[in-house]
């Protein structure tokens, strides 16, 4: 009985340990950025986006159409939600420039580490410099 026991914790032991060396830990970075887009200064209220980014909103134009342009930058925009606000930045919209979106996965252990790079356009603002400034936002 005293045998059957110590084989017991020994092979329970043996899995435990098996299973910690599988574990890995997975770090995932990404980064976004405006290329080749046109430098321009816009004003417009910081609002947040569902998928936890953030958005400039109520941007005119000289045609006084509103526009709305996802914020790219590693800044904290938390601290200016719902407020007005004027950026300096790099545009990336319809013809003006691309956004280049790299992502990097890195994996502890036996697994490979993988790399993406896709260019896309659309509505976005490479944020260089903001300032709040007064106003209401809608």
């Amino acid at each position: 009985m005293k045998i059957l026991t110590i084989a017991t914790t020994a092979v329970a032991l043996s899995g435990a340990i098996t299973l910690g060396a599988q574990t890995s830990e997975t770090t995932t970075k990404t980064k976004l950025d405006v290329k080749n887009g046109k430098d321009v200064k816009v004003t417009g209220c910081v609002e947040s986006l569902s998928n936890g980014s953030y958005a400039l909103t109520d941007v005119s134009d000289k045609h006084e159409s509103l526009h709305r342009y996802v914020l790219v930058s590693d800044d904290d925009f938390s601290k200016v939600l719902g407020q007005r606000v004027q950026i300096e930045g790099t545009l990336a919209d319809r013809n003006d420039g691309k956004v280049e979106i790299k992502t990097q996965t890195k994996t502890d252990g036996d697994a490979k580490d993988t790399h993406a790079k896709v260019e896309t356009s659309g509505p976005f603002l490479g944020v260089k410099k903001m300032k709040r400034i007064e106003g209401t936002c809608p």
